[in-house]
């Protein structure tokens, strides 16, 4: 019986050409991240400076909230506030009898400018 080669001469050309094929294949460029996921500086910069903005509007709405409620709080502590309620009764009864001693005084001293 004559023997057999494990690998003919076709078949070691086969192996080399596929051999070859693989380390070719190494040198190809793989595909990597999608180039519109990149974006550019002055893209970055407006998204950036959107951001900064946004983040300063709310800051803005937020302070102006807080400044409303601290009003509010305020007004309301001076409504329940029965001493500065009676304060304020007793300063518009001053305003209103200097007012009219300043008129009956102002009456007075017409009428005696009218028999001079």
């Amino acid at each position: 019986m004559k023997e057999m080669k494990i690998g003919g001469f076709s078949e070691r050309l086969e192996s080399q050409a596929a051999a070859r094929k693989a380390l070719l294949e190494k040198f190809k460029p793989k595909p990597t991240v999608q180039p519109e996921v990149f974006e550019t500086r002055a893209q970055r910069k407006a998204r950036e400076l959107e951001e900064v903005r946004a983040k300063r509007a709310a800051e803005k709405e937020a302070a102006r909230i807080a400044a409303e409620e601290a009003e509010r709080a305020r007004q309301e502590a001076l409504a329940n506030d029965e001493e500065f309620q009676l304060q304020l009764k007793r300063d518009e009864r001053k305003a209103r009898k200097s007012q009219a001693k300043a008129e009956a005084r102002a009456k007075r001293e017409a009428k005696s400018a009218a028999r001079r």
